[in-house]
């Protein structure tokens, strides 16, 4: 399904760590100018024509490249995507020329309104079908290439007749877009059906990662007190998932990783420290002295 008269470009994304930006760091970021590889930023926080959000994200794009996350496409929804949406998505990319786009593999868009969540999908060859071509339809839009984000699960479609990895392979195989690696999601997901992350990280489709997160997690229990974990990007970044993220950058070297905390923001010298500690490891991982967590 790939279009041909689309011409992909990432644009220029170091391989380091970046911090996604809010409101709450905007003013000590433009007078300090912290040593930061870049910002991501929710597209669905810029969407109108101007005001204060505006200014301030243009006064760091002229200091760091951006990568633009997306959490309302509804990429799975099984209904045509919002074409209102996705022309403000083309202009948000024609104003900030940000160096990476990424949306979930999810839905939560359905005839009775927009759901606030991401939710799961069935793996199945209907569903297949129609991801592809939503994602076809959005990289011919904007003209590049999406990167697309393996989901955090809690269950699995009985009616699935593909593996996650499989599926997503598949994908990357019919529209040619990248991937973005969430690793705390592969251990949520691992955690809640029982799956080996490890196994899970080396069956990817690695070469095609264009950008990784790393987040926290709660730890819960559910009815029959197995482990249960809800992703909530509200802490700092688990060491199982410190662990396997050096794993990742292992196997495939140095990538710009994005430090995902959306609640109870910490002071900023916290998420320094975390993106800090990614930097650590990526340069580990370049002069080939990291240890992955098989080993």
């Amino acid at each position: 399904m790939q279009n041909p008269d689309v011409a992909f470009s990432d644009g220029e994304m170091p391989p380091r760590a970046g911090i996604g930006l809010k409101a709450e760091h905007y003013r000590h970021i433009i007078l300090t100018l912290p040593d930061i590889g870049f910002f991501e930023v929710h597209a669905e926080n810029y969407m109108g024509e101007g005001g204060p959000p505006h200014r301030y994200l243009a006064a760091v794009r002229e200091h760091y490249p951006l990568s633009l996350h997306g959490v309302g496409l509804s990429i799975g929804a099984d209904r045509p995507l919002d074409r209102k949406h996705l022309s403000r998505l083309k202009a948000l990319n024609e104003r900030y020329r940000p160096a990476l786009f990424s949306e979930h593999l999810a839905w939560s868009s359905h005839d009775a309104g927009f759901l606030n969540d991401l939710l799961p999908l069935p793996y199945t060859n209907e569903t297949l079908s129609r991801v592809a071509g939503h994602i076809d339809e959005v990289q011919q839009v904007l003209g590049r290439q999406m990167l697309l984000e393996n989901p955090s699960t809690y269950l699995a479609f009985a009616e699935s007749t593909w593996s996650e990895i499989d599926f997503i392979a598949e994908i990357v195989r019919r529209t040619g877009c990248g991937l973005l690696l969430d690793v705390n999601n592969v251990y949520v997901a691992s955690t809640n059906q029982f799956w080996d992350p490890i196994a899970y990280i080396d069956a990817y489709p690695l070469h095609h990662v264009g950008e990784i997160h790393l987040a926290g997690h709660a730890r819960e229990a559910d009815e029959e007190n197995r482990p249960l974990l809800i992703d909530t990007h509200d802490r700092p970044v688990d060491a199982i998932v410190w662990d396997l993220y050096a794993h990742v950058l292992s196997r495939i070297g140095p990538v710009a990783t994005l430090i995902e905390w959306d609640a109870d923001l910490p002071e900023w010298p916290v998420l320094a420290g975390e993106a800090a500690r990614a930097e650590a490891l990526m340069r580990e991982a370049a002069s080939g002295e990291i240890r992955s967590a098989a080993e």
